[in-house]
């Protein structure tokens, strides 16, 4: 078939989405491309740089939504929302009455917060840009935030929050336990109540917000594309008090067991903690250890879960195979159970048998690589090509920044899945670096690097060579030894 017949159309205006289409009207030739977004704006990945052969950064630029057409002559752009499919005749119904014909569609609709009260205004989850400028106006006159989560936007909120008092409520015993151990998380607790440090160590690597402005809102009930790396540069979060720099108090172990308005607190004849007096709070929040805090706002940062149900249509929804996580189930060609339906980012569950380093996690860095390997998916699935799995997928890698220190995360770098079955190596300089290693059978399998380690690359490869390390570990994070010299 001609390629300029070829109907692409993608479902989702984020990472995973924008980054499809793009490489579609790469690689697909005179291809007709339709990109339908909730939102006028859409996340685009620019100043996109390999620092190892998995590893990598980019920056997240905002843009309206003609942007992606003035990029590319065949691509064209709606703001709209998807009511409905006809799997059979092949075509997508909008909420604005258009009918759109595709040969190959992805969804790629992202995730939602998982808010734990969604009807409450003094509740906000962090989502995407939209929800971030709606909280950034509540914390000018907050004088106490509860955060709930334990994961990167829990943990970069807190240290962006001043002039305000911070409660950080996590189930786990250690912060930031999303992504890094225990050792880790109290490496970084010593940061927790420093004075934030505002100097800027030089330009951002991985993240820039335009303006755009916009008089189509997002459709009420659909969130935008999800926040990129380094989301909170450039941007203000201050609260009402100018005295308070950074103060934050951690409640381990616990979750929310009630959200109460000042007379459900009164009525309940439970009683404050960390009270402040002639202060009237209009939130309170019962914690599951029997503590209560009167505070001005709550945020719920306890992760997302995949906006599976894309359209209003429950019967269109219930054709597409779900994993236990709510994700649409992909193979390995990220194809659905669904003829001609891919599907990429937060909203897929990959479900082929996975890479022994490799983990599915619902980050920036995923989206990026799932959203151009199902392009080229669908490009090869047209021409009836065999595709080989991409190799982003043969070891989970992802840098991000805690508290201002660089973060590489690298394999099975939280013991998911070792068991017991497996030794640890580390390395600390207090202040400056912490570096983990798990070994299993001899051989690296994951890795916890914080700070400028410059080890990334080569525990990279030690990982994917799988070498006996036996003898070299105990030589292996000794400082002041070049780890590639063991394998010159």
């Amino acid at each position: 078939m001609d390629s300029s017949q070829i109907k692409y159309v993608v479902i989702g205006g984020g990472i995973a989405g924008v980054t499809c289409v793009e490489t579609l009207s790469l690689f697909g030739g005179d291809a007709s491309i339709t990109l339908i977004s909730a939102s006028p704006l859409i996340k685009t990945v620019t100043n996109y740089s390999q620092i190892t052969r998995v590893a990598e950064t980019f920056d997240v630029e905002e843009k309206p939504l003609a942007y992606a057409e003035e990029q590319s002559k065949n691509v064209h752009v709606i703001q709209d929302s998807v009511t409905s499919l006809s799997i059979i005749d092949k075509k997508v119904y909008t909420s604005n009455g258009q009918c759109l014909l595709y040969d190959k569609l992805c969804i790629c609709t992202g995730g939602k917060p998982r808010v734990i009260a969604k009807n409450n205004p003094l509740v906000v989850g962090i989502r995407d840009t939209e929800s971030v400028k709606e909280f950034q106006n509540k914390v000018k006159t907050a004088r106490r935030i509860l955060i709930v989560g334990n994961g990167g936007i829990a943990t970069e909120l807190v240290y962006e929050l001043e002039g305000c008092e911070v409660i950080w409520a996590i189930k786990d015993k250690s912060i930031a336990h999303t992504f890094v151990d225990a050792g880790a998380g109290e490496f970084f607790l010593e940061h927790l109540n420093k004075a934030k440090d505002n100097t800027q160590t030089g330009p951002s690597k991985r993240l820039k917000y335009t303006s755009a402005a916009s008089t189509s809102p997002i459709p009420c009930g659909l969130s935008g594309g999800a926040l990129g790396p380094d989301w909170t540069s450039n941007l203000n979060f201050h609260g009402e008090i100018d005295e308070i720099s950074h103060r934050i108090h951690v409640e381990r172990e616990v979750e929310v067991s009630d959200i109460m308005t000042p007379d459900e607190f009164k009525q309940s004849e439970l009683k404050e903690s960390l009270c402040w007096p002639d202060v009237q709070w209009p939130v309170f929040v019962s914690l599951t250890n029997g503590i209560v805090y009167g505070c001005d706002l709550v945020v719920s940062a306890t992760g997302v879960i995949p906006n599976a149900s894309f359209t209003n249509d429950s019967h269109i929804n219930s054709h597409f195979e779900q994993a236990e996580d709510g994700g649409i189930k992909v193979n390995s060609c990220m194809k659905t159970n669904v003829d001609s339906v891919f599907a990429a980012g937060d909203v897929c569950t990959a479900s082929w048998e996975h890479s022994q380093h490799w983990l599915q996690m619902r980050l920036w860095s995923q989206a990026r690589q799932m959203g151009c390997y199902a392009a080229k998916c669908m490009i090869a699935d047209v021409k009836k090509e065999e595709i080989s799995l991409d190799f982003c997928f043969e070891l989970f890698a992802h840098m991000t920044t805690f508290f201002k220190f660089k973060v590489v995360l690298l394999g099975r770098f939280n013991a998911q899945g070792l068991e017991n079955d497996y030794e640890v190596l580390l390395r600390v300089t207090k202040g400056e670096e912490y570096v983990k290693a798990l070994l299993q059978d001899g051989r690296l399998v994951g890795a916890v690097l914080v700070g400028e380690t410059d080890l990334e690359e080569t525990f990279e490869n030690l990982i994917l060579n799988g070498l006996d390390l036996t003898p070299f570990k105990e030589n292996l994070l000794e400082p002041g030894v070049d780890v590639e010299d063991f394998f010159d």
